[in-house]
């Protein structure tokens, strides 16, 4: 697995000198590998613990209602990221490996941010809490914790360097499978943690430091990609 999530983040996200290039590449990932992929950035691990403490004074059908909700506006979120990312990418004139290394440099300060937090000892902190409102199935349930800011990056450019529509086909099926695995999480999310926290919770730490090292993998390569960096 984690064989395919870095070989993707090189050949996907970045591409090598030029678009063409990264092409065949994308054409010969399996849904699974892009599964795979989009799982790092877009998966439903983060969402296990904000969804329970969102939704911690809601009855279960004010939860549900909420899961629902919140999955409905990811879809549509997602959905425009890929109807208007690459429209603005060549408005702006933003070449695909700049937004690469923007989704890098995202990815490991948030990633890393996430890491050092399981250090925090702190027996004075407290945990927001909420009270049960659908209004945070948009804010901060969809966005930012299902749909990313670096994720949003990342499926703009994999869009990008889509060839062709039943590429890009693959691409809408792999979303929308992950959007639904989000969903299952967030509606057996209790039970799940109930049973699941430690294995979760270990699970969780070496998922922060995959992301870690894929962000600083993102943006150096994204850099040689400019020609910032000389590859040796």
């Amino acid at each position: 697995m984690l064989g395919v999530s870095f070989g993707l983040v090189s050949g996907v996200a970045l591409g090598q000198e030029s678009v063409p290039t990264a092409t065949p590449q994308v054409q010969a990932f399996s849904l699974g590998q892009m599964f795979t992929f989009f799982f790092l950035m877009l998966g439903p691990i983060k969402i296990l613990g904000p969804f329970v403490q969102i939704t911690h004074k809601a009855d279960a059908a004010l939860t549900r209602r909420i899961a629902i909700r919140a999955f409905l506006y990811s879809c549509g979120a997602l959905v425009l990221t890929v109807l208007i990312g690459e429209g603005f990418l060549r408005k702006f004139n933003i070449p695909v490996p700049v937004l690469a290394i923007a989704a890098g440099i995202i990815l490991f300060l948030v990633a890393l941010r996430a890491v050092l937090e399981q250090f925090d000892i702190d027996p004075d902190a407290t945990s927001k809490q909420y009270e049960p409102d659908m209004r945070y199935a948009a804010s901060p349930l969809a966005f930012p914790t299902i749909v990313t800011p670096y994720g949003v990056a990342t499926v703009i450019v994999c869009m990008a360097l889509t060839p062709d529509y039943m590429a890009e086909t693959k691409i809408y099926s792999v979303l929308l499978g992950l959007m639904v695995l989000n969903l299952i999480a967030m509606l057996f999310a209790r039970p799940i943690l109930k049973y699941l926290q430690m294995p979760l919770m270990l699970f969780g730490t070496v998922l922060g430091i995959i992301q870690v090292a894929l962000g600083i993998s993102i943006t150096l390569r994204g850099l040689q990609n400019i020609g910032f960096i000389v590859a040796k």
